[in-house]
């Protein structure tokens, strides 16, 4: 394999969409109702919650389309950038988080595993 996630692999959008249906049309309803123009929170903060999600995803299509879309929206470059660095501190704090789990899963299985000597 050459490369790994290019645009070019837009190209199978249609093939997928087609070998799933089903699940690709209840996707894209939630895809649609979640990004509609009609909801109580604006559409400017829509796109920065969707950035922030696509950005903790790592999700490069998202990220792309949703920064288009926030900018038509008139989302400014520091909202963009203020939107980047939370949700890099909610990342961060979800590794603490979960860490604060994987420390009490290491005093469990610690307990179970006599000393070795």
């Amino acid at each position: 394999m050459t490369e790994y996630q290019t645009p070019k692999d837009r190209a199978y959008t249609e093939t997928l969409i087609n070998s799933a249906k089903k699940e690709a049309n209840a996707f894209l309803n939630l895809k649609y109702t979640a990004e509609r123009k009609d909801g109580v929170i604006p559409v400017k903060y829509r796109e920065l919650m969707s950035i922030a999600v696509a950005l903790t995803t790592q999700c490069a299509y998202c990220i792309e389309s949703h920064i288009n879309n926030a900018v038509e929206a008139g989302a400014t470059r520091e909202e963009i950038a203020e939107t980047l660095f939370i949700a890099a501190a909610l990342r961060a704090g979800g590794a603490v988080g979960t860490g604060l789990m994987a420390m009490r899963m290491f005093e469990e299985a610690s307990v179970k595993i006599p000393e070795q000597k």
